[in-house]
């Protein structure tokens, strides 16, 4: 695949990325509310079709749901790293989820958009943690939208309106939004586009939240690789200019986060969205 086809998912970046997983909780933290919330929405639907830990337990949530019905599972992911990490990591640790057909598309959501054209429909659509990675927010919404089924659902989840990432990220947009991502979308951008479609749809809060005391120590390789990850940079120290870093870390501290017993915990709410399909 050609590079502009990838995430930012690729090389050392994976490696950083999977080194953020496991210090800010951000898969428990969701899996804990699909728990909690996706029986209900499986329920809604007739039937079901739908890259990672978190896709499992969505999988292995739908067949605990409909034991008897068979899964189809289209995957598009723009990483190869991080495909073949789930096909050979997360898919063998699952026995039962061998029996679902999938269909692997490494490519953009753009691409994705181009080569189906719409034909195929589906009953249940997640956009996880992507959407901040397409060109035309209001394009894709319509188009996923257009893919679901009668009584189908578009799950999107994003990071929350006045998080930490929402404060970060546009208060250095021009700074930050220079790489893979080009202009930052928090849920206030999502649900605004989803009533601009006049789109129904409900919110679940995902509350998360982690330590980045370490961040503030110039000498921590762990602070420094999860400032590069939420920066969006490979080498957050030699990325910018002393300015900027200082104005990054000052608003780390004092607008993103909160200090509980002389530890820095960054606010990394997230937002799940459920969009339902058109009733026909």
């Amino acid at each position: 695949m050609s590079a502009e086809t990838h995430t930012c998912y690729e090389g050392c970046n994976v490696n950083i990325f999977q080194f953020y997983l496991e210090k800010s909780g951000e898969h428990a933290a969701i899996v804990k509310c699909l728990q909690n919330v996706l029986p209900a929405e499986f329920q809604s639907c007739v039937s079901w079709s739908v890259p990672g830990e978190v896709d499992v337990q969505i999988l292995s949530l739908l067949q605990s749901a409909f034991p008897s019905v068979p899964i189809t599972a289209d995957i598009v992911e723009g990483s190869s790293e991080l495909t073949a990490n789930f096909k050979g990591n997360e898919l063998a640790k699952t026995a039962d989820l061998k029996k679902i057909q999938f269909s692997w598309h490494i490519m953009s959501s753009e691409d994705y958009e181009k080569a189906k054209g719409g034909i195929k429909k589906f009953d249940f659509i997640h956009m996880i943690q992507m959407i901040y990675y397409i060109k035309s927010l209001a394009d894709s919404i319509k188009f996923h939208h257009e893919l679901l089924k009668n009584n189908g659902r578009l799950m999107i989840i994003v990071e929350a309106a006045n998080s930490g990432w929402d404060i970060l990220w546009k208060t250095y947009k021009k700074e930050l939004c220079v790489g893979s991502i080009t202009e930052y979308r928090s849920s206030g951008e999502i649900i605004s586009c989803l009533k601009d479609q006049s789109l129904t749809f409900e919110e679940h809060p995902v509350p998360n939240s982690f330590d980045i005391t370490e961040c503030f120590d110039r000498s921590s390789v762990t602070g420094e690789r999860l400032l590069s990850f939420m920066t969006g940079t490979e080498h957050f120290y030699e990325s910018f200019s002393p300015e900027v870093r200082a104005g990054i870390l000052d608003i780390l501290r004092n607008k993103c986060s909160t200090e509980k017993d002389g530890r820095v915990f960054f606010n990394s709410n997230l937002t799940c969205i459920f969009v339902h399909a058109y009733v026909s």
